[in-house]
């Protein structure tokens, strides 16, 4: 007898904030299990910053190995914070931009701050509905 459901909810993966993290997490590295840091993840999208191209609650796939460009969507980390940025080149150098005009633009002397390279981008639910960026 085939006892899989469709219907079935998907298993609830627990997710810890960093409001729930102690005060000593932020020195230690993110644990992500048996994922080598060579591995692509996703992270879900939080807050405006990053609209009209990339929606709260949608859901972006990393390349931690993609090569990154000017234009390219990255994760970066600034100020001991991850923050999700456009990586734009000029004449001074390299800057963190958001594509919403509220926030401001963070220079940075070299790409050591990118960690990863945005390379997919879905919106939870839609299935078909999928953007990649490469």
């Amino acid at each position: 007898m085939n006892e899989h459901n469709p219907a079935r909810k998907p298993f609830p993966i627990p997710v810890r904030t960093s409001e729930t993290q102690s005060p000593t997490s932020t020195d230690a590295p993110v644990n992500l299990g048996h994922c080598a840091e060579s591995e692509p993840f996703a992270l879900m999208v939080l807050g405006d910053s990053m609209q009209p191209e990339f929606m709260h609650g949608e859901i972006i796939v990393i390349e931690p190995t993609g090569v990154a460009h000017d234009g390219s969507f990255v994760i970066a980390d600034t100020n001991d914070e991850l923050i999700f940025r456009q990586l734009i080149k000029h004449p001074e150098g390299w800057m963190l931009k958001p594509v919403n005009p509220l926030y401001p633009n963070i220079p940075i002397e070299n790409l050591d701050p990118v960690k990863g390279v945005i390379v997919l981008k879905k919106i939870p639910g839609k299935r078909k509905e999928a953007k990649h960026y490469v």
